[in-house]
């Protein structure tokens, strides 16, 4: 596993103690940056500004059997046991795409740093490489807590799946899942 890669392109290389300060209105956009780390690895960062507390969007991150509730294309999302007592997820996520229905399965060792990053690595799964992070970064926008919310992922598939047409996919369902989970974290705490 790569970890060098995985913080070669932080983009957000701030003090863990700091607060963002923004300014204007949340884009509510979702950004993308995909580099090309070897013929057929990428790294993927995505991230989106939610209008809630760091606490909040934790919640709805860690909520790991509610997941396929509200995030696209996932249609599992269970914990399993894991030997050494950690948190330990089977997930499965189904697209259909050139008519085809196209299922990928990981299982992930998950580590919490509440509540600033969520970790986690594939210890068996559809691809020969699935590793990353979830990075929560607090931030202000007219005396209102808001989130930075980064979804950063190093993959690598295996040799009968193209690695262009993956990453695209992926791309394309990293901006459905991360305005599900501040469309989700937004409804849930609409009166806190």
């Amino acid at each position: 596993m790569n970890q060098d890669a995985l913080s070669r392109s932080d983009n957000l290389a701030l003090d863990r103690d700091s607060v963002v300060q923004l300014n204007g209105s949340l884009s509510q956009q979702v950004s993308i940056k995909t580099d090309k780390i070897s013929r057929r690895q990428r790294q993927i960062v995505a991230t989106v500004e939610i209008p809630r507390s760091l606490e909040q969007v934790w919640k709805v991150l860690t909520d790991y059997e509610r997941l396929a509730d509200f995030v696209p294309n996932l249609t599992l999302s269970r914990r399993l046991e894991r030997p050494d007592g950690g948190i330990r997820l089977e997930q499965i996520g189904a697209q259909c795409f050139l008519n085809v229905k196209f299922c990928a399965r990981v299982i992930l060792d998950m580590t919490e740093t509440f509540p600033r990053e969520l970790g986690f690595a594939m210890v068996e799964g559809d691809f020969k490489q699935f590793m990353g992070k979830w990075s929560l970064q607090p931030a202000v926008l007219d005396d209102q807590p808001v989130t930075i919310l980064s979804y950063q992922l190093l993959v690598q598939p295996p040799l009968a799946m193209p690695v262009q047409l993956i990453e695209r996919h992926i791309c394309h369902n990293l901006t459905q899942n991360l305005l599900a989970i501040c469309d989700r974290t937004t409804e849930q705490f609409a009166y806190q």
